[in-house]
């Protein structure tokens, strides 16, 4: 470990990219920011060597916006390895994609607010057809 990273990630990425937040990223943290769903949320949060979109300590979930990168190819192993790492730390993994923040984010909150009143860890859990 150097100077940038703790057991908790790189601070440094986070922090650049909490800069560099995704349009998708902006429209859901506008609901998410000072608790707007009854929970306090972190944005671009690091763990491990991975940054989480939105992690909420109390509830101990993450939620994980997919956009173009995620259409890539290999990026469904990525984004595995990936759900699998932070699911081993405890932390429920809820997948939306951009489309469902611009056409639909009440599903979002209303899956968040779901989560809250029954907490289980869930391995990665992925909501397209909220559209």
């Amino acid at each position: 470990m150097n100077e940038k990273t703790s057991k908790y990630g790189d601070k440094e990425k986070a922090r650049q990219l909490r800069r560099e937040m995704t349009t998708a990223e902006v429209v859901l943290w506008k609901y998410l920011r000072r608790g707007g769903v009854g929970y306090r949320f972190r944005r671009q949060h690091p763990i491990g060597p991975y940054v989480l979109d939105f992690y909420c300590y109390k509830l101990n979930l993450c939620i994980e916006l997919d956009g173009e990168a995620h259409q890539k190819p290999m990026a469904d192993v990525y984004d595995k390895i990936r759900t699998d790492y932070i699911n081993k730390e405890g932390i429920t993994v809820l997948r939306f994609s951009n489309d469902v923040v611009f056409n639909n984010v009440d599903a979002i909150l209303d899956c968040i607010k779901h989560y809250a009143e029954n907490p289980v860890l869930m391995e990665g859990w992925h909501k397209d057809e909220l559209l």
